[in-house]
């Protein structure tokens, strides 16, 4: 709830002046920034359970919800108040790699959305919906490729994004190779 309150108050900034000159591009860059962080913080869960025995296995839905939805606020941003047409939306997926990258990233989440329900959990079964729900790998990679190849210039911080994601991710990976030997 006050993760959803939070994008209130950002939409809110941005209609009231509060978020600078470019109210709109700061609306879709924060609704971005807070979306890698929150799947960063979900892919996070399970390390810190298997490393530091803290388990915050009860937030991770949590988390992957929220990160959604403000992946998709990210993209509703740029789609209805940035680009606003579909013909020039589907212009830039095909001109610009980092709203390609972006967009892949998007669709892979889609099914994680819709499935972060227990009814989906019963339908589908565990055992699927663990498998399904292993898009947030890829997701994160494509999402922390977007903010580095959105980013003008040399800039650190979309690095050390994903620098972090991809170690996170291979901590999954060292683990799973663990269990196999």
């Amino acid at each position: 709830m006050a993760g959803a309150a939070y994008g209130g108050w950002l939409f809110y900034l941005a209609a009231t002046g509060g978020l600078g000159v470019e109210p709109i591009e700061a609306l879709e860059h924060a609704y971005g920034k807070m979306a890698i962080q929150l799947i960063l913080a979900g892919l996070a869960v399970t390390p810190l359970r298997q490393h530091l025995g803290l388990n915050l296995l009860c937030w991770r839905r949590a988390i992957g919800v929220l990160a959604f939805f403000f992946v998709l606020a990210h993209l509703l941003v740029w789609a209805l108040l940035d680009v606003q047409l579909i013909s020039a939306m589907w212009a830039d997926v095909v001109k610009r790699p980092y709203v390609t990258i972006g967009m892949a990233g998007f669709l892979c989440l889609i099914p994680l959305g819709v499935t972060s329900n227990n009814l989906a959990v019963r339908k589908i079964g565990p055992v699927a919906w663990r498998k399904l729900h292993k898009l947030a790998y890829p997701a994160a990679v494509l999402g922390a490729v977007h903010y580095v190849w959105l980013a003008k210039g040399f800039q650190i911080e979309p690095l050390i994004y994903l620098a972090i994601t991809l170690a996170l991710l291979a901590t999954r990976f060292r683990t799973t190779k663990a269990r196999l030997a």
